[in-house]
């Protein structure tokens, strides 16, 4: 077996881009309502995780390496509301925030083409004395982030209407009949109690 050269960008792209497209397939075929709706007794909802992963791409992958986006994110301003990035607001169409998304992907795909790995960024947001970053290590954590919320994506949708999976085409569930994901539950309930 041969292995490609190694080429850790397209490595990193590769992963956030998977990321970015898991978590955008939950909205699809959803109603305004329930693509909004909190669903958490902390409020989240599926167009506000979008919202945040935009949010932080713009951050972490433009801002943080001297790349502003000039896109407008009054949500994140020093008198913003506490987790104005969560949610949208009614007037934030599902086409606004989507589109938000897409142009921080090429925003974020543009500084990573454009800059080293090993370039180092400020955080604005950390404590200046713990500020500095390398790109590799930003674009890590916007994968871990943009990943942990597709995995909270993926519960919420399934508690909306049953939908499971990672990817179109793709459940990474066991098949199964709906009364045999019925019979498993209830043996699972039934085993936690136990214990």
């Amino acid at each position: 077996m041969t292995f490609p050269d190694p080429n850790p960008k397209a490595d990193l792209r590769f992963y956030l881009q998977s990321a970015r497209e898991a978590l955008l397939w939950k909205l699809e075929g959803l109603s305004e309502y329930d693509a909004r709706r909190p669903l958490t007794p902390t409020g989240t909802n599926l167009l506000g995780l979008v919202k945040h992963a935009a949010t932080t791409e713009l951050g972490y992958l433009g801002d943080t390496f001297g790349r502003p986006s000039g896109e407008p994110l009054p949500w994140v301003a020093e008198d913003a509301e506490p987790n104005a990035d969560m949610w949208a607001t009614a007037d934030q169409s599902r086409a606004d925030v989507i589109g938000l998304y897409h142009r921080a992907w090429a925003h974020a795909d543009a500084t990573l083409e454009a800059l080293p790995l090993d370039t180092i960024g400020t955080v604005p947001w950390w404590p200046s004395h713990d500020d500095k970053v390398s790109l590799h290590h930003a674009v890590v954590r916007v994968i871990s982030d943009t990943h942990r919320h597709a995995g909270h994506a993926d519960i919420l949708r399934e508690l909306l209407d049953g939908a499971v999976g990672m990817e179109k085409g793709n459940t990474s569930m066991p098949p199964g009949r709906p009364s045999w994901w019925e019979e498993y539950r209830d043996r699972l309930e039934r085993t936690a109690r136990e214990a």
